[in-house]
């Protein structure tokens, strides 16, 4: 379904469980950030009504799952963190298409925020399959599926409003170039690391 080109090898939901505080720390921040990702998508395109609906009700459920991941971290006995880079994102965001028009730009930033839901979602599966912590693998699959609906979210409005543009090939060169970037990740307790 998600049209991914390389997938996360199981191990390393080990290198994840030799530490959780880490992973949780890393995976509250990406939901913070998804949730800034939505806002700012809708002040850069507020004329579009339905997108502006939708990615509302997503910018709140990122922030939900952001609080939920908090809540697993205080009732653990961890520290939520400082907010960590993100290399893969940044790596993903030099190589998705530049420039154009304000259609295409907006095109481009819902197929970019498509592709890293495309990969937490591959990345929950992997955790929820593979990690033995009861608790946590359960969490996984339910955000799992949270986010295979945003994913879909970016992509059918990345169609939607790309009229004119290809952007079933754009997702195509997409997933290409993650699929290359994608090899240098999963050696550490980081979401998208």
């Amino acid at each position: 379904m998600l049209g991914l080109k390389l997938a996360t090898d199981p191990r390393w939901a080990n290198l994840v469980e030799s530490n959780i505080e880490e992973i949780l720390t890393d995976h509250a921040w990406c939901e913070q950030k998804a949730a800034t990702n939505a806002i700012t998508i809708i002040s850069l395109n507020s004329e579009h009504e339905d997108l502006v609906t939708e990615l509302l009700a997503l910018a709140k459920e990122e922030l939900e799952h952001f609080q939920m991941v908090h809540e697993i971290i205080k009732q653990r006995g961890y520290t939520l963190g400082r907010e960590r880079k993100d290399s893969y994102v940044n790596e993903l965001f030099k190589v998705q298409m530049k420039g154009g028009s304000r259609q295409q730009a907006l095109v481009n930033r819902l197929l970019f925020s498509a592709m890293i839901e495309a990969r937490s979602c591959e990345r929950f599966k992997v955790l929820s399959e593979n990690i033995k912590d009861k608790e946590l693998s359960d969490f996984y699959r339910e955000l799992m599926i949270s986010e295979a609906g945003h994913y879909t979210t970016f992509l059918s409005f990345a169609r939607k409003y790309g009229e004119g543009i290809d952007v079933d090939k754009q997702w195509k060169e997409l997933l290409e170039k993650e699929g290359e970037i994608i090899k240098n990740y999963g050696k550490s307790e980081s979401i998208h690391g």
